[in-house]
């Protein structure tokens, strides 16, 4: 396909070539980083860098005779080999066409033209290839049914790997697209079509990228000029487009890049990337953050004593962190990171009303997660967001898709290692069980609320303490009365901001603020419903060290089982388990008039 030996091209760009030389296939759908720059290898040290299409112009189809691409804003263009195109009768001194119809029906029979041209005069032979950019754009995914207008199109980009005319002619044809999602079926599932994928840059393209820049931009990258091993290993998943747009901008500016300057610039550069589909967080804190909980701390400090040593045998693929809402789940995943030296990625805005937006935005996260280094991949409210292994014909089988990409990226034993999954809900019932089995998620951690009035006091003062508000100790002893059972780090956490309005509104002392807050307490979350969630964590927990000596046996809650609810305290209502606590006007036989029966007890 190329001149250019396969040494030194990026790995997809080999494949590409080993299909096409053996004959395995014609037509490539390049999903991915596709609006990326890629490193083009040449004679000279350095090589250079240029858009997908202009490498597949110039690189892999440099022994093509006529190369044409199309897309939606220029129409279809002759790249390459004007003059041969211009002996093709049917078009001759004729203007090229615009329109997506009429555009890829005149490029698929030109394709015909040149196969049966072959046939007759084998000396006539033309090597032909065909671009078509942003293809997403040409034949997306039918939304509410068949389309024909769309279904035309995709049927004829199909036919130019189907059609034994065209592929005995080895007629190259590359369609270019972020997601597969974004792309009609009838194409990206074509059976002679090959999908291959096109990867963020890996640290080493980087490196080979930043050789390049240090010519173009060297004010910028000064500090680095002997040891660009440096930042190109903190600038993994970012990608080369937006490495250059930095560079160029700092050194219009004067400005020296640092080291200290490495980790906000990848934040801020993954996370334009990702389109806001994902938040880089480094955080600043440890495992001694982390008020109590030592037996979690300790199982968690030594996973991360066998993460560091290479240890996988025993390593977790993942987390799930339970509990009630407000027991710092978030806080835990962070302080987790923080210990381990590896950055939190947090998924968010994934999910989407368009046809296909969802996968596609899965796609970019998982493409994004191959490229980072170590990491910990943050999931809130799981029970919401990894979708259901049955689906749901309300959203056009959406989560049952959602659940078997996640499933799969959950279980991949390669990234054993590399990606830990930490998933956080106050509803691990409703997690489908064959994402919370081992090799997905292999240690599940419960975290409960205050026991004692003395932790409850404990955890308001600590929170207290980083406002600067000194709360003595000997006061446990007198507000011991007032402090509410099943106190959250999230409701001690609003008392101490409480506490702390009234010292800078008022004349208060700490003691007087303390027990004013004390004494107008009202819980953010029902009781009862507290204790249907402690109850649910109980029954998920790994390890019965992990659950405080109260919760395990006798009262309402017992280790190893879900118990009812008491509700003879609320005759007229009847609480469902709906995480934050729904508790609605009663319908009939007592039940939430908004909520499914399967959420009573």
């Amino acid at each position: 396909m190329s001149e250019t030996s396969q040494h030194g091209l990026p790995a997809w760009a080999r494949e590409v070539v080993d299909l096409y030389e053996s004959g395995a296939a014609s037509q490539f759908i390049l999903h991915g980083n596709v609006g990326d720059l890629v490193f083009v290898p040449a004679t000279e040290a350095k090589g250079r860098l240029a858009a997908l299409d202009e490498f597949l112009r110039d690189t892999l189809l440099s022994r093509f005779d006529v190369v044409l691409s199309y897309d939606l804003g220029n129409g279809v263009r002759v790249e390459k080999g004007g003059e041969r195109f211009a002996e093709w009768p049917a078009w001759k001194d004729k203007a090229l066409p615009t329109a997506p119809r009429e555009s890829i029906h005149v490029l698929t029979h030109y394709l015909r033209f040149c196969a049966n041209l072959a046939r007759i005069k084998p000396e006539r032979r033309t090597r032909v290839a065909v671009i078509v950019r942003h293809a997403g754009l040409i034949a997306p995914p039918s939304p509410g049914g068949a389309n024909y207008e769309l279904s035309a199109i995709a049927s004829q980009l199909r036919d130019w790997a189907s059609d034994v005319a065209i592929a005995e002619q080895h007629c190259a044809t590359f369609l270019l697209v972020e997601s597969l999602a974004d792309l009609h079926p009838l194409v990206s599932q074509s059976p002679q079509a090959s999908r291959i994928g096109v990867p963020l840059p890996s640290t080493a393209d980087i490196g080979a990228a930043l050789e390049y820049f240090a010519g173009l931009y060297p004010t910028s990258l000064k500090t680095f000029s002997s040891n660009l091993a440096e930042p190109a290993a903190a600038l993994s998943g970012a990608t080369l487009h937006s490495i250059e747009t930095l560079l160029q901008t700092r050194d219009h500016a004067g400005l020296v890049l640092a080291p200290n300057d490495l980790v906000a610039l990848k934040k801020d550069l993954v996370e334009k990337d990702a389109q806001g589909l994902i938040e880089f967080v480094k955080p600043d804190r440890t495992l001694d953050d982390l008020h109590g909980q030592e037996a979690i701390k300790a199982w968690l400090r030594q996973d991360i004593a066998l993460w560091r040593a290479g240890d996988l045998a025993a390593l977790p693929m993942g987390y799930l962190f339970c509990g009630p809402v407000g027991t710092g789940k978030t806080y835990m995943v962070e302080c987790l990171a923080g210990e381990a030296g590896v950055p939190v990625v947090k998924m968010k805005n994934f999910r989407d009303k368009w046809v296909g937006s969802t996968e596609s935005n899965l796609e970019k996260i998982f493409r994004l997660l191959d490229a980072l280094g170590r990491c910990i991949v943050f999931v809130d409210e799981a029970d919401q967001s990894l979708g259901r292994r049955s689906g749901d014909s309300g959203d056009s089988g959406v989560s049952g898709r959602v659940y078997g990409m996640m499933a799969e990226q959950m279980s991949d034993s390669r990234k054993r290692g590399r990606v830990i999954w930490a998933l956080a809900t106050s509803r691990p019932d409703l997690v489908e069980v064959d994402l919370k089995r081992p090799g997905r998620v292999d240690v599940k951690i419960p975290l409960f609320p205050s026991t004692t009035p003395e932790e409850g006091y404990a955890l308001i003062r600590a929170l207290a303490k980083r406002r600067g508000v000194i709360l003595d100790a000997d006061l446990s002893k007198s507000v011991s009365k007032s402090i509410p059972d099943l106190l959250t780090p999230g409701a001690a956490e609003a008392l101490a901001v409480k506490i702390y309005r009234s010292l800078k509104t008022g004349a208060a002392s700490p003691a007087e603020a303390l027990q004013a807050a004390l004494k107008d307490y009202q819980p953010p979350v029902s009781p009862a419903v507290i204790q249907a969630q402690i109850d649910l964590a109980v029954a998920e927990a790994t390890d019965l060290s992990f659950v405080p000596e109260r919760f395990r046996g006798g009262g309402s809650t017992r280790a190893g089982s879900v118990t009812r609810l008491n509700t003879a305290t609320l005759p007229f209502r009847r609480p469902c388990l709906r995480a934050g606590g729904c508790f609605l006007r009663k319908g009939r036989r007592g039940r939430c008039l908004r909520c499914p029966p399967s959420l009573f007890r």
